[in-house]
């Protein structure tokens, strides 16, 4: 499945728009937030709590990068951090949302493949976010 959707002419068009938006912050934060509201009715309902995390974390990445407060990240992870972004927001892909239950598989394939692809980018966040959260006492 995830060999159909890397060649699918939906992910193709959210990796053209990805390289724009990686760019602009304020494209980001807006892309984020359409990514929450899609995580608000989408990640409940269909109950997929690990598929949520992964989203939140990578949701984290980007605004941590487009705020400027974690630029380790590299340019090609980010790139692919948001081309899959902009795929779960669109409602049109290789498997439309609109489709009950299975509308989403897609999405969370993609995710899952993701979060598998970039496991030492989101480690090295993980413990960068850990550090930097941590309230240093004495």
């Amino acid at each position: 499945m995830i060999s159909r959707i890397l060649h699918s002419i939906f992910f193709k068009n959210a990796k053209g728009k990805a390289g724009r938006y990686a760019r602009n912050s304020t494209r980001l934060f807006e892309l984020l937030k359409e990514v929450i509201g899609k995580l608000q009715t989408v990640g409940v309902r269909e109950n997929l709590s690990e598929f949520q995390t992964s989203v939140l974390i990578l949701i984290r990445m980007v605004k941590a990068y487009a705020s400027g407060e974690y630029k380790q990240l590299p340019w090609k992870s980010l790139v692919s951090i948001v081309a899959v972004l902009i795929y779960f927001v669109s409602p049109i892909d290789l498997i439309p949302d609109f489709l009950p239950v299975i509308g989403i598989s897609d999405d969370v394939a993609l995710v899952v493949w993701l979060v598998k692809t970039l496991g030492d980018d989101i480690r090295k966040f993980a413990d960068w976010e850990k550090a930097t959260k941590t309230i240093n006492i004495g």
